[in-house]
């Protein structure tokens, strides 16, 4: 594939182009392989990834109305705030996946995870209640996570 988008690239098909594409494509492939080689994942109840992601999918949807009637209603109802939500797992891939499912739902972004990866920083478009909303995230999200990937 990388020697397909060098060539397009170059504008060019000649041998020397395809040469340079396949050796460049070979060596950034197993570059970039390097870096993504991450421990070994073991699951602890993956028939808990089902529920979560149900979790997600009704949240999403819940999030999108409650975000459309915020935007299309007066803009002095707005609250928004940054939260510091603590995190009890630093398992990788776990935190990768909380992360990536807080920002998926509308009125929430993952703005910062502190580098001792104790903490994430989160920002909401409509803050009722912190200690609520900080509670949802680590049992709804967090605590199956930790179950999923036995962490």
């Amino acid at each position: 594939m990388l020697i397909i988008c060098w060539v397009l690239l170059m504008n060019d098909l000649s041998p020397g182009t395809l040469l340079l594409g396949a050796a460049l494509g070979y060596v950034i492939s197993f570059r970039v392989a390097e870096g993504l080689w991450l421990r070994p994942v073991r699951f602890g109840r993956p028939w808990l990834l089902m529920l979560l992601a149900w979790h997600v999918l009704v949240d999403i949807i819940v999030a999108n109305v409650e975000v459309a009637l915020l935007v299309l209603g007066p803009t002095q109802r707005m609250r928004p705030a940054f939260i510091e939500v603590p995190l009890d797992s630093t398992h990788e891939i776990a935190l990768t996946v909380l992360i990536s499912v807080v920002s998926l739902s509308p009125g929430t972004l993952c703005a910062e995870l502190s580098d001792d990866r104790t903490r994430l920083s989160v920002h909401v478009l409509d803050l009722g209640d912190e200690a609520a909303l900080i509670a949802r995230i680590k049992s709804r999200y967090e605590a199956p996570l930790m179950e999923i990937f036995a962490c």
